[in-house]
């Protein structure tokens, strides 16, 4: 499946998933942490979520997504890869007042300290405040890891500040220098972020 979407954005039409290149940098990542819950912002067509559930097999994994057609998309694409009982696509926004993380709670067991890993792709001016909103939650600890894509370009300028003021004492943060999805003329930045406590 990966690699149908992969061609696809590369001789059909552009897609503005995480894509093959950046995408090995996020296998990478989950690999290292092994997460059993793992969360991302922003769904699309469900690609990045692939990518989580293959290279962390053990992993529940939820996708946050604003737009009602991208989830069933996303939902059918995962069925036809056989990991739709391992990913759940919650239809929603971080941003939302708390109801969102509410549901995170009451229906998926999210709760002080279970989140291993955190992927931020969605709405790049509300990586940070939609960080802080789980931050506030309590759902990460001492080794829990966040990757954010397009930290560049588009851009996530407040995030990146962010990241670098808080660096050694409450992240560790390496970026990764690459480029935008499905080319190699514009390049980009993906953060990978450790948390401290």
């Amino acid at each position: 499946m990966l690699a149908r979407i992969d061609e696809f954005a590369y001789e059909k039409s552009l897609l503005i998933n995480i894509g093959d290149e950046k995408g090995a940098l996020l296998d990478a990542a989950v690999q290292r942490v092994q997460p059993a819950l793992a969360l991302e912002l922003g769904t699309y067509c469900g690609y990045s979520a692939l990518r989580i559930a293959r290279s962390a097999p053990a992993a529940r994994i939820y996708s946050i997504e604003l737009a009602e057609a991208n989830a069933d998309n996303a939902r059918q694409i995962w069925a036809h890869a056989g990991v739709a009982d391992r990913i759940t696509c919650v239809v929603g926004t971080i941003g939302d007042g708390g109801r969102t993380l509410d549901v995170l709670t009451a229906r998926h067991g999210f709760a002080a300290g279970t989140l291993d890993f955190l992927f931020l792709d969605h709405d790049k001016d509300a990586y940070l405040s939609d960080l802080q909103s789980i931050l506030d939650r309590g759902w990460l600890h001492p080794g829990s890891v966040v990757v954010a894509d397009n930290v560049k370009v588009p851009g996530a300028p407040r995030y990146r500040e962010y990241m670098r003021a808080q660096q050694g004492t409450h992240w560790d943060t390496v970026e990764h220098k690459t480029h935008v999805e499905y080319q190699r003329l514009l390049s980009d930045l993906v953060l990978e972020s450790t948390y401290l406590g």
